[in-house]
């Protein structure tokens, strides 16, 4: 007893495993590299971990349905393929994400760039110019400008007026592109659902509009807001179990974890929160919020389970997400996997089936 405290533990019980010292002399790999991390500390502990929980979900023998969440400047910061590869061998069943990730993915598909810039540009002079800067990045404005217009013309061309959800619009984005490194031809290839429950604030929004403005008296193509909710409850209701990763927060993030309470209520699921959580942040909780709660406070909510495996990792994204990946692949603990089968026969999803072998 020290000072009216009384011990239940020795010193021997807490200082067990020592802090793994990163060998960069033995480390040739980023499965190495990540792997050691795990047995570090700091950020670089909590990012080794998340690579072991996701490693953990796509393990699961009962096979979870992997949803992830994406936001911020990802393509602008060279992710397109490393998103496009999660798709391409089964990391990730289903996503949802900001317009902006999946216009700048159609942007590059019909044959924009992003270059290399610098944050302190002098931006009156990149408006005179028609350059957008998204921090050190550089877009084209007209390119933007002609792929805005170009959605718009080949809605009104291609689909018959009436209600889409947003997951409709981009299957048909990802329908109208050839492109082997788009995500969205990708995620069509391979019949994985793309969401974005903010559509409207992004240039697909934008393109949305022009349409909408060109074809103000006739029957049209509209998006239905709630038509996204429903068909997430459903891909969740059809679940065994779900989990989430989240990179970055915002409107993909909350609406990901909302829709696990919303599938409860609608489908009376009886499953409380994702089984299996991650998020790449670089947001603080202390502000009130990040980005709709931290993952333990979603644990109040029954957005993640009260026995969820789950990890932050404080990082940038663009950092952090091709190391996660390339664990993963490197790994190959993606084969094996079966891919979901979603049949969305009519206006609604009427099974969820395991299909081939990625």
């Amino acid at each position: 007893m020290v000072y009216g405290r009384t011990f239940t533990m020795k010193k021997s019980d807490i200082l067990r495993t020592p802090v793994n010292q990163i060998d960069m002399e033995r480390i040739q790999t980023i499965d190495q590299l990540v792997t050691a991390f795990q047995g570090s500390s700091i950020q670089s502990r909590n990012l080794g971990i998340c690579a072991r929980v996701w490693e953990k979900m796509l393990m699961d023998k009962e096979r979870p349905t992997i949803i992830v969440g994406l936001s911020g400047a990802l393509i602008a910061g060279g992710m397109r393929k490393v998103i496009r590869d999660m798709i391409k061998y089964g990391l990730v069943d289903a996503i949802a994400s900001t317009g902006a990730v999946m216009y700048q993915d159609f942007y590059q598909a019909m044959g924009g760039q992003h270059y290399v810039g610098t944050p302190t540009a002098d931006d009156k002079v990149l408006h005179d110019l028609k350059i957008d800067r998204i921090y050190d990045t550089y877009v084209d404005e007209d390119m933007f400008e002609k792929t805005d217009k170009y959605i718009g013309k080949m809605l009104e061309k291609k689909l018959k007026p009436g209600l889409y959800s947003s997951r409709q619009i981009l299957d048909f984005m990802g329908s109208i592109t050839d492109d082997e490194s788009s995500i969205l031809h990708t995620a069509r290839k391979y019949g994985v659902p793309v969401f974005s429950p903010a559509l409207n604030d992004s240039s697909i929004g934008i393109g949305l509009t022009v349409y909408y403005k060109d074809n103000l008296k006739k029957q049209r193509v509209t998006l239905d807001s709630i038509k996204d909710n429903y068909e997430i409850l459903k891909i969740i209701a059809m679940s065994k179990k779900t989990a989430a990763i989240y990179i970055g927060g915002g409107t993909p993030k909350n609406w990901v974890n909302d829709a696990v309470v919303m599938a409860n209520y609608t489908f009376d699921r009886g499953i409380d929160g994702h089984s299996y959580a991650i998020q790449v942040t670089t947001d603080s909780p202390h502000w009130g919020g990040l980005s709709g709660s931290t993952l333990e406070e979603a644990q109040s909510w029954g957005k993640v389970h009260t026995d969820a495996t789950h990890r932050t990792v404080n990082m940038e994204a663009t950092i952090a997400l091709p190391l996660l990946v390339g664990y993963l692949l490197q790994k190959g603990v993606w084969k094996g996997r079966k891919r979901l089968v979603y049949d969305w026969s009519g206006d609604d999803l009427k099974s969820i089936k395991k299909g081939d072998t990625v």
